[in-house]
């Protein structure tokens, strides 16, 4: 069974980070990065990549942190693959031994390195989560039997600060319908959102993760300003870190200060160190 689920169930406030797969088939770095990860995480959640940029694939990446001893959280975008592909890869993940399933519908290739891609998107999120659900139950998307099924602990990506308001939980209430256990949000700045969604999501028996972004420079807070739609720091916290004697150690500051307040809301978080992966620890408090 999935130890992020149990995890969950137990009434433990979870700690997950994020993983970047690499852009080429050199794992030293990862190793590392996994190493850092593990020891502070109860999961590491590998990228698809992210951004809609070419990096080693997520379900590659995940058995790597898989047979390095720790959880990973597979990810599957509907940007990059047909249902045939998304049912085929999703039957390999199980069969690799990877429970932990987050799916999402993945950037806009015109925003990656590739920009003459052709987004797919044949199923949405919802869509392909009822699918993996279906996969549990033990049939495809088309109700035919498999020979052995799957049994996924399925999340979803969710937007607390994004408007409007009811149109973000209904398609997040339609994700739990599908089939969805949990929810990884998007980066939270501001905590009273947060706990407006995680109020309305555990009503419909969702755990709800917050996710963490290590402002670590003025050029990162610039960046998800200008670059990141449905994205916005606040002017308080965008002086604060702009105006600090040292960004980075403010950043780390800000961070740790979430994760404490998160504890009093939700039921964990994720945290996006932004490759300071000996970060993670600290700003989980675990040091």
């Amino acid at each position: 069974m999935s130890r992020l689920r149990e995890a969950l169930e137990a009434g433990e406030f979870v700690i997950t980070g994020e993983l970047s797969p690499p852009l080429g088939a050199d794992v030293a770095a990862m190793r590392k990065s996994v190493e850092l990860l593990g020891r502070a995480c109860h999961a590491i959640n590998v990228t698809d990549n992210q951004g809609a940029t070419l990096h080693m694939s997520s379900m590659g990446a995940s058995k790597f942190v898989l047979d390095a001893g720790f959880e990973p959280i597979f990810q599957q975008t509907c940007r990059d693959r047909n249902r045939l592909a998304l049912q085929s890869d999703l039957l390999a993940a199980w069969a690799l031994g990877l429970e932990n399933l987050l799916v999402v519908t993945g950037d806009d290739p015109r925003a990656g390195d590739h920009p003459q891609a052709k987004g797919v998107f044949d199923l949405d999120s919802t869509q392909l989560i009822q699918i993996a659900a279906q996969m549990n139950a033990g049939t495809d998307m088309l109700g035919r039997p498999l020979v052995g099924g799957t049994g996924f602990f399925i999340g979803a990506a969710a937007f607390p600060e994004a408007e409007p308001y009811d149109v973000q939980m209904l398609r997040a209430s339609r994700k739990i319908s599908a089939g969805a256990s949990y929810f990884q949000t998007q980066a939270i700045f501001d905590l009273d959102k947060l706990e407006r969604a995680t109020r309305a999501l555990r009503a419909e028996g969702a755990w709800v993760i917050a996710g963490i972004l290590l402002l670590k420079s003025p050029r990162v807070v610039d960046f998800v300003n200008n670059k990141l739609a449905g994205l916005m720091i606040p002017p308080h916290l965008v002086q604060r870190i702009k105006t600090a004697e040292d960004p980075l150690a403010e950043g780390l500051a800000l961070a740790a200060e979430q994760v404490a307040a998160c504890r009093e809301i939700c039921d964990g978080v994720h945290i996006m160190p932004l490759g300071l992966d000996e970060a993670v620890a600290q700003i989980a408090g675990n040091q």
